[in-house]
């Protein structure tokens, strides 16, 4: 049985799943992106945080497809709007993103295990520079959708009332 053909998996006590998601993901993701930005460039907090960055990142990662399919569900419910599929198409922007902090997460972590593996130099400074920003890079443009989305949702939910 396919779960996502019964629209009651996206429903807990009736209610739809949607929006208790939301709350999570706007929480979870900015704080991981933030986790993620801080241990790639400051190697006291990466040492200090671990692997909970890519933990975070694979949490994320995963919750943000659900809540957009429960938002499907939603919106098939509630009827669809101009600030719904703006809400909707942003929120499927967010996807690519959590997956790219999942990817800068690990990079983030295995790259001080990774450093005195590498025979040249010249390769181990690159490594040093270039994970660094892209995370930080990655980790801006997660927040920055996470925002755009949320702040597309709310409107579509509270504009006008």
């Amino acid at each position: 049985m396919d779960i996502f053909a019964d629209a009651d998996a996206f429903r807990i006590a009736g209610l739809p799943l949607h929006p208790l998601l939301v709350h999570a993901v706007v929480v979870l993701t900015p704080l991981t992106a933030l986790a993620v930005a801080i241990a790639a460039v400051w190697p006291a907090a990466r040492h200090r945080l671990g692997y909970a960055p890519p933990v975070a990142a694979l949490l994320v990662a995963g919750l943000v497809p659900v809540t957009a399919l429960a938002g499907e569900e939603l919106a098939d419910t509630v009827g669809v709007t101009p600030a719904i599929e703006r809400h909707e198409a942003l929120g499927e922007m967010l996807i690519p993103w959590t997956i790219a902090l999942l990817v800068a997460a690990v990079a983030v972590a295995v790259s001080d295990r990774m450093l005195p593996r590498l025979r040249r130099a010249s390769a181990a400074h690159a490594v040093a520079i270039i994970v660094p920003v892209l995370a930080v890079v990655t980790a801006v443009g997660t927040i920055v959708v996470t925002v755009l989305t949320g702040d597309a949702g709310a409107r579509a939910v509270w504009e006008g009332v």
